[in-house]
């Protein structure tokens, strides 16, 4: 551990599981107090003995359970938006309603945790907002109609946020993975009739020929959350195995 997050305070969306727990340990292990928020209230408990977290749930579908928690447990130095849904399909597949759900999990939770974190981030005079978007955003990718349409709004969230508040000190930058091992795509893999098939070509489409660990994502939030990164606004990280070559 090298402190490099000493002193910050940081709420990390989606951190029962995956990108978003590896995010929270990786925050806590680097001397950030981390609110953990999920709404998987079991899964959510085993961060309860890891120092330096404090596991909240919060379902980031309500506007008003959000602004509750961040005036509960705020301010907030940096915020972590990891919260999303993968629709699998073209948009023959979608229907109103996955596409509305998409919408409102993988961008409006955005737009509700920004909005809440923001003037507090103002009032102490800086901050960093870290958003998971996706590769998906700017690389079309079959059956990802709806994911890969948030993924891009997630990107221009990022940017105009970033333009409005750089005068306040306030960083906004986007993390675009590729394919990464997490328990959410273990249970799409399961979905498919052959499992095996299915993981086989997820790791073909990977140029690296593996697919990605969260630990890896969660070591670019770690630097777009700290004062490493203090020059660095409106950007898209692609962490995502070379699939944007």
């Amino acid at each position: 551990m090298t402190n490099r997050l000493a002193g910050k305070r940081a709420l990390v969306t989606a951190a029962a599981q995956g990108i978003g727990e590896s995010i929270a340990r990786a925050f806590a292990a680097e001397g950030a107090k981390v609110v953990a928020s999920d709404i998987a209230r079991d899964k959510l408990g085993e961060l309860d003995a890891v120092d330096g977290i404090e596991p909240v749930v919060i379902d980031v579908l309500d506007q008003a359970a959000v602004e509750a928690a961040v005036r509960g447990h705020g301010p907030f130095d940096v915020l972590v938006n990891c919260a999303g849904f993968v629709h699998h399909g073209s948009i023959l597949e979608c229907t109103e309603e996955e596409w509305d759900f998409a919408f409102d999990l993988n961008v409006k939770s955005m737009y509700r945790c920004c909005r809440a974190v923001i003037p507090g981030m103002r009032e102490q005079g800086g901050g960093s907002i870290v958003n998971i978007a996706s590769i998906a955003a700017h690389k079309g990718l079959p059956n990802r109609f709806a994911y890969g349409a948030t993924k891009a709004a997630v990107v221009g969230l990022s940017k105009a946020i970033a333009a409005d508040f750089v005068g306040d000190a306030i960083r906004c930058n986007a993390i675009n993975p590729g394919t990464v091992q997490s328990p959410s795509l273990d249970g799409r893999i399961n979905a498919f009739e052959d499992p095996d098939a299915a993981r086989a070509a997820f790791i073909a489409r990977q140029p690296m020929g593996r697919l990605g660990r969260a630990e890896e994502i969660a070591a670019m939030a770690l630097y777009l959350a700290s004062d490493e990164s203090v020059f660095t606004s409106g950007t898209q990280m692609n962490v995502d195995g070379g699939m944007s070559i």
